[in-house]
């Protein structure tokens, strides 16, 4: 079980970070998706262990969507446009040697993926993820966002036809 929470980990967060947009509240969702995979479910077979976790992921997702659009409702006024610092770990120097014009080019693609995705509604951002970066199947991505395969085709299909139309240039 800690090899396959492992292997996950890093993938599962920068899906909840894309979903929730903060890196400490997707840190919260994946370790509570990890405790909740342990706790209820180590002893099936490991087979089923990827569907069932981003299956936890995925509600725990929606959940903190939720919670955050009653409580964003009424507190709306209280948040502050604040700028974030910079990271000290992308200004570091490129070990690879790679160009300032490839690096840019690079972070311009990136920040322009990172932007459509977040614009993607949030099925389709999940079947996307599910799909292209965990390399789940159709059947699995459906145990994982419980829904139909019909559904994950119709929501990957969207994705990947937004993704192309938004990133154009930016991307092959």
């Amino acid at each position: 079980m800690d090899s396959f929470l492992q292997s996950v980990q890093a993938r599962a967060f920068r899906i909840a970070q894309f979903a929730t947009g903060n890196a400490e509240d997707a840190l919260d969702l994946v370790q509570d998706a990890m405790f909740k995979l342990v706790e209820k479910y180590s002893s099936k077979p490991e087979a089923e262990w990827t569907p069932l976790f981003y299956r936890i992921l995925s509600s725990r997702i929606n959940d903190w969507h939720r919670r955050n659009k009653v409580r964003n409702r009424h507190r709306s006024w209280l948040y502050s446009s604040e700028e974030d610092n910079e990271d000290p770990i992308q200004t570091a120097p490129d070990p690879y040697g790679q160009t300032p014009e490839t690096e840019s080019q690079t972070d311009e693609s990136m920040e322009k993926l990172q932007e459509a995705l977040n614009n993607l509604p949030l099925r389709q951002q999940q079947a996307f993820l599910l799909r292209a970066w965990e390399g789940l199947d159709v059947r699995q991505t459906a145990a994982a966002m419980s829904c139909a395969e019909g559904s994950v085709k119709t929501h990957y299909s969207r994705a990947i036809h937004s993704l192309r139309e938004t990133l154009g240039e930016h991307w092959p």
